[in-house]
């Protein structure tokens, strides 16, 4: 099925990066720094921006930039440092996906708001229909598993939004938007196969996503 063959590829790579960033984690990482400090700080960081972007009009490419990359290295790290250490935790898995919204959210309607506003609208309706999955899960007390499609989907916008802040305020690259648009695409995967899961285990029932789950 290619959905499965997809989703083993991309916990393939995934493995493969955590094993490089533990060469340098094991030994080296400062063991006062948890993976939720990292966390904290991308939610402040993302606070921050929308603060500088949308109160104060700050168009400094040069601090945009850099506070967003900031951002992106502690989603980066925080994953793979839990795991690395052991020091995988419910508070730190239920916080990564606000953190990366609150980072994405604010720099996607700087970025996209005007001459791409169906692109917007889409990964705003994404997001929303992800954030009540996941306030759904809470209350049935099920245990949230980080997404492979939505990781892949973090990376392809972290990359893609570096590329589009640094032309700005000219308009960005054709290929750049495509890249917005195929990251939906992992978005909605990572929905249905959210979806799927509570199906399988009785949380809803619907026939309908067992069938096209089977027949993609």
């Amino acid at each position: 099925m290619f959905i499965n063959n997809l989703k083993q590829f991309l916990e393939k790579l995934d493995h493969y990066r955590d094993n490089v960033l533990f060469l340098f984690i094991k030994p080296f990482w400062p063991r006062f720094v948890s993976p939720n400090h990292l966390t904290y700080i991308r939610i402040i960081t993302g606070l921050l921006l929308i603060v500088l972007l949308f109160f104060f009009n700050i168009n400094n490419k040069l601090l945009i930039i850099s506070l967003f990359c900031l951002g992106v290295l502690t989603d980066l790290f925080d994953g793979s440092v839990a795991r690395g250490l052991n020091k995988t935790t419910d508070l730190g898995t239920m916080l990564d996906p606000i953190a990366d919204r609150i980072l994405i959210i604010p720099i996607a309607f700087y970025s996209l708001f005007g001459p791409h506003k169906w692109l917007l609208l889409l990964l705003l309706f994404a997001e929303l229909i992800g954030a009540l999955i996941s306030l759904f899960q809470k209350t049935k007390e099920v245990h949230v598993v980080p997404n492979i499609f939505g990781k892949t989907k973090m990376v392809l916008w972290s990359l893609v939004f570096i590329a589009i802040l640094k032309a700005w305020p000219e308009a960005p690259s054709v290929f750049f938007i495509d890249i917005v648009w195929l990251s939906l695409v992992f978005s909605f995967l990572s929905i249905f196969t959210r979806l799927l899961e509570l199906n399988k285990k009785g949380y809803i029932k619907n026939k309908i996503i067992n069938k096209f789950y089977e027949n993609i």
